[in-house]
């Protein structure tokens, strides 16, 4: 059977005494790696602590708008090929970790932020920083000021284990195989939503990220494309979404290390209303995993040849 490894990111957790913390991340490992391969999810969590949810002025419903909804699942399909998926397991709204790692909103909190913040960022205007003023759409979570010190603490307590995994992963990679491809999943709605460039309009099914080229050679994009393209899917390349946080942090071919954020329109697998799958679901994971596959059969050629 495939490893499955939980952490909650507190280092004492190895010696028991903070397994009654919920995990913060879970690393979906095959027995056997077969590619230079890693999968991340970071915005499919759904593990809601109480205390977040008792102080948000919204429902539980409406927090999850801000997830990526059931990426993980579609994805998981992964580690049958070979290949590990990350996922963290804590909300988006509670923590963004696909943001550097202080972008916070100064009107969210009841005490001046350190100088280390980014109060400035185009993501903290929208009120999507790394702790979020607001649900995707932009509806405000809390009826009350945050203190900067709570922030800190969800930043070390779930921002940097995911990343700290994340980093294990690719460096596995290069080590082993000599360079890394990181897919960066996640799913996007159906209409663009008023703080988006493309604001009222209809998505396309898939919009592969690169960053304009700058984070993944284009051999790979083109056959992430071109793969998707030939399951019947429209896909567009960088609009609107050319790649966020991790795919810029990551992204670097120079170094060995190619980035890819795939953005899917849920309308093709997920009532966006009552955040429930649809007759699609089953089709769309099936769909996944075959990209996958065709990722690692890319990457044994490359190997092959060398």
């Amino acid at each position: 059977m495939p490893e499955t490894d939980r952490s909650s990111g507190n280092p004492a957790a190895s010696g028991g005494s903070a397994g009654k913390e919920p995990a913060s991340y879970e690393i979906l490992r095959p027995r056997h790696v077969s590619a230079p391969l890693v999968l991340a999810s970071p915005h499919s969590g759904r593990d809601y602590p109480p205390e977040f949810v008792a102080r948000s002025r919204l429902s539980p419903l409406a927090l999850r708008k801000s997830e990526d909804g059931f990426v993980d699942e579609l994805f998981a399909g992964a580690r049958g090929c070979g290949v590990p998926l990350n996922r963290a397991l804590f909300p988006r709204a509670f923590v963004d970790v696909n943001r550097e790692p202080f972008e916070l909103d100064q009107d969210m909190f009841s005490d001046p932020l350190p100088n280390h913040v980014n109060t400035q960022s185009v993501r903290v205007a929208a009120g999507l920083g790394t702790v979020p003023r607001t649900i995707s759409g932009g509806q405000d979570i809390y009826s009350q000021k945050l203190g900067f010190a709570e922030a800190a603490a969800r930043i070390d307590r779930h921002y940097h284990p995911y990343h700290r995994a994340l980093q294990r992963l690719i460096r596995k990679a290069r080590r082993d195989f000599g360079y890394c491809i990181l897919i960066d999943c996640h799913s996007m709605p159906s209409f663009g939503e008023p703080t988006d460039p493309d604001a009222g309009h209809g998505r396309t099914d898939f919009v592969v990220g690169d960053c304009f080229g700058e984070a993944c050679a284009p051999y790979i994009t083109d056959a992430i494309e071109e793969t998707m393209a030939g399951f019947g899917y429209t896909v567009v390349r960088n609009r609107p979404f050319a790649g966020g946080f991790t795919t810029r942090r990551y992204g670097d071919p120079r170094k060995g290390v190619h980035a890819v954020q795939i953005e899917i329109n849920r309308r093709l697998y997920m009532d966006e209303v009552r955040m429930q799958k649809t007759s699609g679901f089953a089709e769309l994971a099936d769909r996944m995993t075959e990209l996958v596959s065709a990722l690692v059969r890319l990457t044994t050629l490359n190997l092959a040849a060398e």
